[in-house]
């Protein structure tokens, strides 16, 4: 059993340590990547704040197709290059959303959500999957959010 005591209130540099160390624990050694998805969506659902949806999105026979996560149900696929997922697996870049309504494309699976931070996993040079994060505040996500969120991504891409 894992206890990750979640402390919503520590400077970021001190949470994402944390989200990190935790991540590193909970796939370390764990061959199955849907197991270690949906320990690190359940893992990032506890530990970082303000967040409506958590998850990853699975890259399968050149589409993007819903993996683990925490939140609301949410659309099943995606095709590349659409929504803020599809853009960020086409291109292999982080999409950081301040206000996802005015994202072209944007595929709203949950009306509550304001802002989206997609972060691809890439793994011997191919967006193997994207770490999808929601939340239903504007400009929720900021630079070091993306930056820890893209250290957890090449922190997994062997696990997943």
């Amino acid at each position: 059993m894992y206890d990750f005591a979640p402390d919503r209130d520590l400077p970021k540099p001190e949470l994402y340590r944390d989200v990190l160390s935790a991540a590193d624990a909970l796939t370390s050694g764990e061959p199955d990547g849907v197991a270690n998805m949906a320990n690190l969506a359940a893992l990032i659902w506890q530990l970082v704040p303000d967040l409506n949806w958590a998850g990853f999105y699975r890259m399968v026979g050149g589409e993007l197709v819903l993996g683990p996560f925490c939140g609301k149900p949410a659309c099943i696929r995606i095709p590349l290059g659409q929504g803020v997922c599809g853009t960020a697996a086409a291109s292999g870049q982080t999409q950081r959303v301040p206000d996802v309504h005015a994202f072209p494309g944007h595929i709203a699976c949950d009306a509550a959500s304001r802002s989206e931070l997609v972060v691809p996993v890439i793994r011997a040079g191919e967006v193997i999957s994207v770490i999808d994060l929601d939340s239903p505040l504007p400009a929720r996500f900021d630079a070091e959010d993306q930056t820890a969120f893209e250290a957890l991504a090449a922190l997994i891409a062997d696990r997943i």
